[in-house]
């Protein structure tokens, strides 16, 4: 399955429990390596980045990740929709 149709898939999930949310897109607006959706989840900022099956998280990927973590945000790399339910699940987000 391609990245879009999976990324598509997690967005209508959201949209269906209220969530607010937004692609980013690479650009002078959004810093390099940023998730493909930051959303806001029952008050919570989550942040999802979105592969297909085999790809592959960059290490500065792996750091926006980290750091969001850090901060107190929920961030995670989704490979299916299922996967992105799962985390949101173990946040008690959904």
């Amino acid at each position: 399955m391609s990245e879009k149709r999976i990324e598509n898939q997690i967005k209508g999930f959201l949209d269906s429990i209220g969530a607010w949310h937004i692609k980013t897109h690479g650009s002078m607006f959004s810093k390099a390596g940023t998730p493909d959706i930051v959303a806001c989840v029952k008050g919570k900022f989550v942040a999802i980045e979105v592969k297909q099956p085999g790809g592959i998280v960059s290490e500065l990927q792996k750091a926006h990740i980290h750091l969001i973590q850090n901060a107190g945000g929920v961030a995670f790399v989704a490979y299916s929709l299922k996967e992105a339910k799962k985390y949101l699940e173990e946040f008690n987000l959904v």
